[in-house]
Order: C-alpha cells, then sequence, then structure tokens
C-alpha cells in the first residue's frame, strides 16, 4: 500500500511551483504590456510634438523605453507600428484618385505624403535625438530576428531598411586604415566580429596588421566608434591559392620591394542591424583605390574568397538552371564521376587525407563542378552568397583553388576549395553590367571547363 503521507507533501510542493510558475508569468506579461502601452504614448507624443527640445527628450526616453522592453513586447511594438502607424487607406485612396485626375506638382505631393507611412517620419524624430542613429539600427536588429514567419512585419522592415539606406549611403561613411596603433576597444571589436577566419587572440591580430597586411574599416559620423564592415588585405608577390600562409600569425613579414598584388581575404560586417545595406561593395573598390595611391606598384587586385555553398549544392545533385543540352551533359558526368570516386559518400570529401589522395579525373571532376557552382549557377538567386556578391560588385571569376582551405569550416562547405575574383578597376562597371543582365565575367581557363 503506497505511503500517502509521503506522497502528499511532495503533490503539495509541485502544485505551489506549478502556481508560482504561472503568477510569475502573468505578472510579466502585464508588465510587458504596461511597458508597450507607456511606448506607444510616447511614439504618438513624438509624431505630435512640434518643439524641439520637447522632441529630443520624448525621444530619448522613447528609446530607453524599448531597450527595457522584455523579449515578447518587442515583437508585440513592432506588430502595433504594422498596424497602427501605416498610411490611412481611405486617404491613400482620394489622393491617388486626386493625382491621376490631375497630375500635377500639388497632387503628386499630397499623394506623397498620404502613402509614406507614419512610421518613417517617427524613426527620423527618434535619428535626430543623441544616439538615435545607433538605437535604430539596434531596433532592427532586434526587428530582423522576428521576421521569420511574420509577413505582417515585412512592411516595417521595407520602412526601417529604406531609412538606413539613406543614412548610411557611402557618402556618408569614412574610410580608415586600422593598424596595431589603433584604439584597443577598435581591436577588439575586429577580433569579435571577423566572420570569415577566426582571429586567434592578439597575436594572430597583430600579425594581420604588419607592413605587409593592411585592415580597411568603414565609420558613420554618428557611430564613431564602431566600424561598420572591415576588409582585411594582404599585399603579396603573386595571387595567393591558399588561405593557411595568409593568417599563419608565424610567419615573416614580407619586404615592400615584393609588393605587387593586393588579395582581400576577409570582409565581415559588424552591425547585424544594417544586414541589406549595401556597404562591403563600396568598401572593396575605395580600398583598391586607397592602395593604388599609397602603393602604385601594385598591379592586380584580387580576392582569396570561399565557396559557403557547393557542397550542399553537389549533394543535392548539382543542378544548374538552362544550360545548353551538351553543357549539361557535361555537367551530369563530373557529378557522376565523382560520386562515383567517393563510393557515393561526399562526406569522405570532408577529410583532408581524401581530398589529398583524390585521383586526377575525380580532381578535374571536382574542378569542373565548380566552375559550373561559380560561372553558372551564381546568377541564379539561390546561387552562392560570395560569388555573387563579387560578380555583382563588378569582380571576374579568374581561379579555382582546390586545397586552398583545408579548415574545418572549408572542408565542410566547399571540401577545401577556394577561388581567386579579379578586381580589374578598369571594367568593374562592365563586368557588373554582365552580371545585371545574367552573364558572369570569368577568365578563359574557367570559362573552358563549362
Amino acid at each position: 500500500m503506497p505511503d500517502e503521507s509521503v506522497d502528499a507533501p511532495q503533490e503539495g510542493a509541485k502544485k505551489l511551483a506549478a502556481a508560482r510558475r504561472f503568477f510569475e508569468s502573468a505578472a510579466h506579461s502585464i508588465n510587458g504590456a504596461r511597458q508597450l502601452r507607456g511606448l506607444l504614448i510616447d511614439c504618438r507624443r513624438l509624431l505630435s510634438e512640434r518643439g524641439e527640445a520637447n522632441s529630443v527628450a520624448i525621444a530619448r526616453g522613447l528609446v530607453a523605453r524599448f531597450g527595457a522592453l522584455p523579449e515578447d513586447a518587442q515583437a508585440g511594438f513592432f506588430e502595433r507600428l504594422s498596424r497602427d502607424f501605416s498610411p490611412d487607406p481611405k486617404a491613400v485612396l482620394a489622393s491617388a484618385q486626386a493625382y491621376a485626375e490631375r497630375p500635377d506638382a500639388a497632387n503628386l505631393q499630397r499623394l506623397t505624403q498620404a502613402a509614406e507611412p507614419p512610421r518613417q517620419e517617427l524613426l527620423r524624430r527618434i535619428n535626430r535625438s543623441p544616439g538615435g542613429t545607433g538605437s535604430i539600427v539596434a531596433m532592427r536588429r532586434a526587428l530582423l530576428q522576428r521576421l521569420r514567419g511574420r509577413p505582417e512585419l515585412q512592411a516595417v522592415e521595407a520602412d526601417f531598411l529604406h531609412l538606413l539606406s539613406s543614412w548610411f549611403n557611402p557618402g556618408f561613411l569614412r574610410l580608415e586604415r586600422v593598424d596595431w596603433n589603433s584604439p584597443a576597444q577598435l581591436l577588439e571589436q575586429l577580433i569579435r566580429h571577423e566572420a570569415v577566419h577566426q582571429i586567434d587572440g592578439w597575436d594572430d591580430l597583430r600579425r594581420r596588421l604588419q607592413p605587409d597586411r593592411r585592415c580597411f574599416a568603414f565609420f558613420h559620423p554618428q557611430l564613431p566608434r564602431e566600424p561598420l564592415i572591415f576588409v582585411e588585405v594582404a599585399l603579396l608577390p603573386a595571387m595567393p591559392g591558399a588561405i593557411a600562409p595568409l593568417i599563419d600569425k608565424a610567419s615573416e613579414p614580407l619586404p615592400p620591394g615584393q609588393f605587387k598584388v593586393a588579395a582581400f581575404y576577409s570582409i565581415s560586417n559588424c552591425q547585424p542591424g544594417l544586414k541589406g545595406v549595401s556597404l562591403g561593395n563600396f568598401l572593396i573598390k575605395r580600398v583598391a583605390e586607397e592602395l593604388q595611391r599609397e602603393l602604385p606598384q601594385l598591379k592586380t587586385f584580387c580576392t582569396l574568397s570561399p565557396i559557403p555553398g557547393f557542397a550542399r549544392w553537389v549533394r543535392a545533385g548539382a543542378q544548374a538552371q538552362g544550360l545548353p543540352k551538351a553543357r549539361a551533359q557535361r555537367l551530369a558526368e563530373a557529378h557522376a564521376a565523382l560520386r562515383e570516386a567517393v563510393g557515393g559518400e561526399f562526406d569522405k570529401l570532408t577529410h583532408a587525407a581524401t581530398l589529398r589522395a583524390l585521383p586526377e579525373p575525380a580532381a578535374q571532376a571536382m574542378l569542373r563542378l565548380a566552375a559550373y557552382y561559380l560561372g553558372w549557377h551564381a546568377v541564379q538567386a539561390d546561387g552562392d552568397p560570395v560569388a555573387r556578391f563579387h560578380l555583382d560588385n563588378g569582380a571576374r571569376l579568374e581561379r579555382l583553388d582546390p586545397l586552398g582551405d583545408l579548415s574545418d569550416k572549408g572542408r565542410r562547405q566547399s571540401w577545401g576549395m577556394m577561388v581567386n575574383y579579379l578586381y580589374d578597376l578598369g571594367r568593374i562597371e562592365s563586368h557588373h553590367e554582365k552580371f545585371v543582365h545574367g552573364e558572369v565575367a570569368q577568365s578563359r581557363l574557367l570559362a573552358s571547363l563549362l
């Protein structure tokens, strides 16, 4: 017979704990709702306020309230921005009809004003307060984390992106070289934000800032201590084919007499709230021009880039749309040859020993697959993101580098394969135009693999 005298206290303790969790959750929800109501009142006050001084004070308080909101209440805030701070449909319709009947400047202006969401003006007024720009970047970061599966928030996201793209126009940005004498707080951010090739502490960073290396970053006047994006460059005698020598912290710096090639080997965004704002394409071009002025002997500007989607694409069957029949056949044959070489187990290619021991036909098949992936599939919306960035930026697909990255990440994403993109400063615009029209600018060597 069970001892009910023992079970009863335990059951009571469980019920008490459950009740406590319920009331804590309810109190948390009530508190979040109260904070959200206060924040929305501040939003309406800010939009209605005419005085500059009062507007700044209200905006500062609004930013503080948003920062204190619980995460679930932040989601509620963006929902209310979508619902309560959108244009009035009746006013938009009336203005559109008036403009259709008489398309003059006055009616166009009324239509433009009616169609602009009030939340855009709200964000502009927040931006006028001290630290407002950084606060809006932080708000967008929080918004981006909640976008998935929330189509009703897309219009709010479009407004944030529209305004930030204007405020972070490259004309407003300042290019600075970062070196070992830069403030420690800035150097720490390089270590924290490096997204391509992890910086292994201070010794590694020091080597990456030696005379045969360069690091440049974009800054905004309203965020003077916060790098927006930075790029790392190696000054070399020839185009590099592997990443390990470039990030070897024990390597000796090269003398300036050997500087003939500038290789961009890493570019990292520091502000998640600026995702989708064009920064990197302008940064590379500006840095190339800066280096050419400083070091006229530099004749070649290129990258040594990862191919993050390559292995996944091959595993999925290596499909490329719009291929002529003969090229489609060559692509299928290359895929079959590589699959046969590993016995149908593509995971074997994540091992360095397997990659080094690949027979020549299999190695050539992998090269051809990579050439198709970058030289044909890159123009598709689901093409490799790094390839699309550089090709849209006006670079030329130049050379493939087998065994270029044998790190864990490199073997997992691209079976060690890397690629060089060439930035021919005189032909950037024509190469960009090619990509816009669905064609990849590439070297004869890579074109011959298709």
